[in-house]
């Protein structure tokens, strides 16, 4: 019976989808000319995907031995709405109203250390995108995501071998599981040389699982400065709770504490819940319950319910891309009201109003700026 709900379930969201074009590849291809007033992101990528040989911009499914890296200099048109990404509608995108890319290089890894140095002023925000993604996606969210935090710093994609299909959950959670060595030697690299709290990793859906997972194996091999240095949030994680108690008595405590953005209205995660025999997934988490309260502070993780913000998708899965843009004011209203310091950890609730968090925000805006 399990089985069938689940079944029903797809078919439902497939269904949705079914009207929607997914960008190709072709969004990839640089234009010529960029639309004076347009802001310029440059995201640097990793990723364990197989570029495919011919092509300087396809990436396939596949799975690569070792990492490989590249940049892409997008173009975010001047009329761009914080929170969304505006797709280029017909076979000719038109820098004036769409996303474009103006800009892109392969490179070799001493080339991507060297730029990430160069560009990152001792800061850098990692995002790892989530189940159901292609390529072209992740690097087009991750520019507008940083466009739209507007801080400083530099934004850099590690996109492992989704399918890009919402029949491939189980592939994907192979792919990512295949991805976790190559995440923790991303994460070891960058964290050489920086400060303490200077490498934000903001990992989202599965991929929140690939990033507890990859912090996990960091602490087994004794990579504890490289720990130190990193600043993980985990967004709308679909991760079984138990799993995720698993994890982090391995990882311990961090400081800043991890960050996990909840809402209980997530339909994906519910999806992901029914598939897994009926298993509460973290990133739906009550913080009403005083057990989720209780369990967040003794475990020294902050829990954020971020419902109340505006969703962009039908699942309401991806609320953690609106907080981008709110990330100036909402650091400015933590320090006119006072709001506690960033070790304070437990459950707490974001009021879309605007008015106060009752917990501190800096960490989560600065995720998600790739500050």
């Amino acid at each position: 019976m399990l089985i069938v709900r689940a079944f029903v379930t797809m078919i439902a969201l497939a269904g949705a989808l079914a009207g929607c074009a997914r960008p190709g590849p072709s969004v990839l291809i640089p234009v010529e000319t960029i639309t004076p007033g347009a802001k310029l992101v440059t995201v640097y990528v990793a990723t364990t995907r197989v570029r495919q040989p011919d092509s300087m911009i396809v990436y396939t499914a596949d799975r690569a031995p070792a990492l490989n890296y590249a940049e892409f200099t997008i173009a975010i048109p001047p009329g761009h709405k914080s929170g969304a990404i505006e797709w280029p509608s017909g076979t000719t995108p038109n820098p004036q109203t769409d996303f474009v890319t103006v800009r892109q290089n392969l490179l070799t890894p001493a080339e991507f250390e060297a730029k990430v140095a160069t560009r990152a002023h001792r800061k850098a925000g990692v995002f790892v995108h989530g189940f159901n993604v292609n390529f072209q996606e992740a690097v087009f969210r991750l520019a507008q995501m940083a466009v739209d935090a507007d801080v400083e710093g530099v934004p850099i994609l590690f996109a492992w071998p989704s399918e890009g299909k919402l029949v491939g959950y189980v592939a994907d959670k192979d792919a990512a599981t295949f991805s976790r060595d190559a995440l923790a030697q991303l994460l070891t690299s960058l964290a050489r040389d920086r400060k303490p709290g200077d490498v934000t990793l903001l990992g989202h859906s599965m991929g929140a699982w690939l990033t507890a997972e990859s912090v996990r194996q960091m602490r087994l091999s004794g990579r504890h400065a490289a720990i130190a240095r990193l600043n993980v949030v985990l967004a709308a994680p679909d991760i079984d709770i138990d799993v995720f108690r698993s994890q982090m008595k391995t990882i311990g405590p961090l400081t800043p504490p991890m960050t996990v953005l909840v809402s209980r209205d997530d339909r994906a995660l519910a999806f992901s819940g029914r598939i897994s025999g009926e298993r509460t997934r973290l990133g739906a988490l009550n913080v009403d319950d005083p057990r989720v309260q209780e369990g967040a502070r003794l475990a020294k993780v902050r829990v954020i319910d971020i419902s109340d913000l505006k969703a962009s998708d039908d699942f309401n899965h991806d609320r953690f891309v609106s907080m981008a843009s709110l990330y100036s004011r909402l650091n400015g209203m933590e320090r006119d009201r006072g709001i506690g310091g960033a070790g304070q950890a437990g459950a707490f609730v974001f009021n879309s109003v605007g008015s106060v968090l009752s917990a501190p925000f800096t960490l989560v805006g600065s995720a998600l700026a790739g500050q």
